[in-house]
């Protein structure tokens, strides 16, 4: 049976997508069948990373929302060369970037446990091990009810006062659904910071495992969200600690 690892921040501008994106390969290079599903309907983006842009008659989440699309018709596989050598795939449900789509959605809604019942049909069909939500930011209906089925909570937050606080709120809320694990992964440590003190204070807290810490890297930003940092720096720390949290994930609750 799927297991299904929520990615989320409480704040926009963590990273939460690439790290999304960045996992996904991690676990399709160990052999695993993922799909990555961009529920950030307001602002996608996680198909740039994955150099994927819907062309006319694919089919996106939004039409299997607020249409009569079956789910199936918007997954796409994206699986990278390097991840089909180790036998691993990945499919993308990605959300409609066109103005007027995501201004319907916001205006009209859609039936949010239908998206949860997508979710396990696709798993299902396309005998998936791992199902990654890329959620929208802050605390909404989507996220809860994404939050409440899922097997871990990935919280990804920077170093900065507003984070720390707003994580807080998203944590507590995640403890009160009974999410199963939580993981912390702080994100853009800026090279002065102290690693060994943030990673102190955020363990004092918020009590919950630390998955990674990740340093704000200039080689990354050079990527501009046109690439997979996993593959283009396999040797960079941040694509080594991203693979260690894969591996960690997979061990423990995956």
């Amino acid at each position: 049976m799927a297991k299904v690892l929520a990615v989320h921040s409480f704040r926009g501008g963590t990273g939460k997508s690439n790290l999304s994106a960045n996992l996904a390969v991690a676990l399709g290079l160990q052999g695993r069948r993922v799909a990555v599903i961009d529920t950030d309907l307001a602002s996608p983006g996680i198909h740039v990373l994955f150099g994927f842009s819907p062309e006319d008659g694919q089919a996106t989440l939004n039409d299997h929302l607020q249409g009569d699309a079956p789910i199936m018709k918007c997954a796409h596989e994206v699986t990278p060369p390097d991840v089909k050598r180790a036998h691993g795939h990945i499919w993308l449900v990605p959300a409609a970037m066109e103005a007027d789509r995501i201004a319907r959605l916001l205006r009209e809604g859609y039936k949010v446990e239908r998206l949860n019942d997508a979710l396990y049909q696709l798993a299902e069909q396309l005998k998936i091990d791992v199902v990654i939500v890329d959620t929208h930011p802050g605390i909404n209906e989507e996220t809860l009810l994404t939050t409440a089925i899922s097997d871990c909570l990935l919280m990804v937050m920077r170093p900065d006062t507003q984070d720390y606080l707003g994580t807080a709120v998203a944590i507590e809320v995640a403890e009160r659904l009974d999410v199963p694990a939580i993981r912390l992964v702080v994100n853009k440590l800026p090279p002065h910071f102290d690693r060994e003190q943030v990673r102190q204070r955020v363990v004092d807290s918020y009590g919950v495992p630390i998955g990674a810490i990740l340093p704000l890297s200039e080689d990354l930003l050079s990527l501009a969200s046109g690439g997979l940092a996993v593959l283009a720096f396999p040797d960079h720390q941040w694509s080594q600690q991203v693979v260690s949290l894969a591996a960690d994930l997979s061990e423990s609750v995956l």
